[in-house]
């Protein structure tokens, strides 16, 4: 079997190192680097048994797939491109992995996974996780709703939570604009912050917005350059110690250690995957 990313760029990506270390190099995974999305899709159709499947591909891949995943059907969107028997399916492992992670969140809104502040790993996770249940009801604010906010989104409305969109461009009336970010940070229990670049508006927040006395939960999906930097989660929880900033890397994890079961049909080595990192 033989496995890969498509997108552009990619040299930066973790994947390969990722599946390297959960299959012990037992299975290859390439980067397959082209801006030409239909070159790179004939790639995969010719060598490949499945693929990944990053920006700016991800809506033009679902459009391929001769099976969609519930997931896929809702957000548009896929990650993750495997061959079967039945031909082409779509799944969205950024919805598996950001729904893990919502779900353990709510549980105290406590995680079931350890804390993992900026720059650190966890030491050890027990086995692997049990398929989230519905939740109380929780206010989760979604900050940028490309790929990967609109599969944040859809796993926190399967889990029966209360979603606020907002965006640095407004297509639609539910989106609400990024003058409206502090107001809404504050009244969030859940933060998920999707954009690849840092807003004026994170330096506009205050010890107030923090929510001093309640749990409050951060999750940002860009693990190279984060916004949320040392600096501004030393500010939080210096106010707020009750606040958990989760880097991109968990989530990177948690829809590697989904998705790359559904290419092989094996568990990865979750341990050497979380060490790789």
């Amino acid at each position: 079997m033989k496995f890969g990313l498509i997108g552009h760029p990619i040299a930066h990506s973790l994947s390969p190192a990722l599946f390297k270390a959960g299959y012990d190099g037992r299975y290859p995974y390439d980067l397959i680097e082209t801006p030409d999305f239909e070159e790179a899709y004939q790639i995969f159709l010719n060598e490949y048994d499945g693929i990944n499947v990053t920006a700016p591909f991800k809506e033009l891949a679902v459009q391929k797939a001769d099976i969609l995943s519930e997931e896929c059907r809702i957000i548009g969107a896929t990650n993750l491109l495997v061959k079967t028997t039945e031909g082409i399916k779509a799944y969205n492992s950024d919805y598996l992995g950001v729904r893990l992670w919502l779900s353990g969140a709510v549980q105290g809104l406590e995680s079931v996974l350890p804390p993992w502040p900026q720059g650190a790993g966890p030491t050890k996770w027990e086995g692997f996780f049990p398929t989230p249940e519905p939740h109380r009801k929780a206010r989760v604010l979604i900050v940028g709703i490309g790929g990967a906010g609109k599969a944040a989104a859809a796993a926190a409305e399967s889990l029966g939570m209360e979603t606020i969109l907002m965006n640095r461009t407004i297509y639609s009336e539910y989106i609400k604009p990024l003058s409206h970010f502090r107001e809404e940070f504050r009244k969030a229990d859940i933060v998920i912050y999707n954009l690849p670049i840092r807003i004026a508006e994170l330096d506009s927040l205050t010890a107030e917005d923090f929510c001093p006395g309640k749990p409050k939960y951060i999750l940002e999906a860009n693990y190279r350059n984060p916004s949320f930097d040392k600096s501004l989660i030393k500010k939080m929880k210096a106010t707020n110690p009750g606040l958990s900033y989760t880097e991109g890397r968990t989530w990177l994890l948690l829809q590697a250690v989904t998705g790359y079961e559904l290419f092989t049909g094996e568990k990865p080595d979750l341990d050497r995957m979380t060490a790789s990192l």
